[in-house]
């Protein structure tokens, strides 16, 4: 899908993009016929942004979704989802006393980006760092994963992520790289405010020339027969730990 076409499908990831970005959305698109709550609720929030609401027929709504789920609502965007480094480094709050950046090296599985997407803006994080070439991109799958959380959330393309990592500790961020293989545990580690934390991809994990970059290394520790975490489990875990060690949330979507 090109950038400047880029769907959203889903009741609740449309729903969201009204709620986050409806300036963005160029027109919103209903099943012809569709009466269930949801296409309803869809229907009146985008009337209520003043978006454009079209109905289609359903065969022409499956081609578009590409076979996947999409509720009978769809919504088309203007513009790209993905931001330049150089947008965040310019974004970056020197006075900011805690800061978190995600950052994610190579993952492939669109529902795992996107399950990723959504635990970072659950713990009000803004920032996401991704590399240019061998990683899933922002695809309307990430984005129905995401539960919407994408509308809320600035992502960066880097095209060096080891360079991109480099920049942030010069502006005073620290890197910390979730690796299976270190003896440091999550829980026993105290980390720094401003903070990179870098997750690799299924399989792999962090590639060593980026692992290497890390300032320190922590792993989750396991005490079953299984030896590792699905990486959107494992950095749900690692988040919220550091939701712990920082500060609770106290007050639903509120963020730090």
């Amino acid at each position: 899908m090109e950038n400047d076409k880029r769907l959203v499908f889903g009741i609740h990831p449309v729903l969201e993009l009204l709620k986050g970005s409806a300036g963005d959305v160029a027109e919103v698109l209903l099943v012809s016929g569709a009466e269930g709550a949801g296409a309803k609720m869809v229907n009146e929030a985008a009337r209520q942004c003043g978006v454009a609401v079209s109905h289609v027929h359903s065969r022409l709504m499956d081609e578009m979704a590409g076979g996947k789920k999409h509720q009978g609502v769809m919504a088309q965007v203007r513009g790209s989802w993905i931001l330049r480094m150089p947008d965040l480094l310019q974004r970056l709050v020197p006075g900011r006393a805690q800061e978190w950046i995600l950052i994610l090296d190579g993952l492939t599985d669109p529902r795992n980006f996107g399950a990723l997407l959504r635990t970072a803006e659950a713990v009000g994080i803004e920032h996401i760092v991704i590399p240019k070439d061998r990683a899933v991109g922002v695809t309307p799958t990430v984005v129905k994963a995401s539960a919407g959380a994408v509308h809320h959330l600035k992502i960066y393309q880097a095209t060096n992520l080891r360079r991109a990592m480099v920049s942030l500790k010069e502006h005073g961020y620290w890197m910390v790289g979730l690796d299976l293989q270190s003896r440091a545990s999550i829980y026993e580690k105290a980390f720094p405010d401003k903070l990179g934390i870098i997750l690799g991809g299924e399989g792999q994990g962090i590639r060593p020339l980026i692992l290497k970059e890390c300032d320190f290394h922590v792993s989750i520790p396991m005490a079953g027969k299984i030896a590792s975490l699905n990486v959107a489990v494992a950095g749900a875990v690692f988040l919220y730990e550091l939701v712990r060690q920082s500060k609770p949330l106290t007050k639903p979507g509120t963020k730090r």
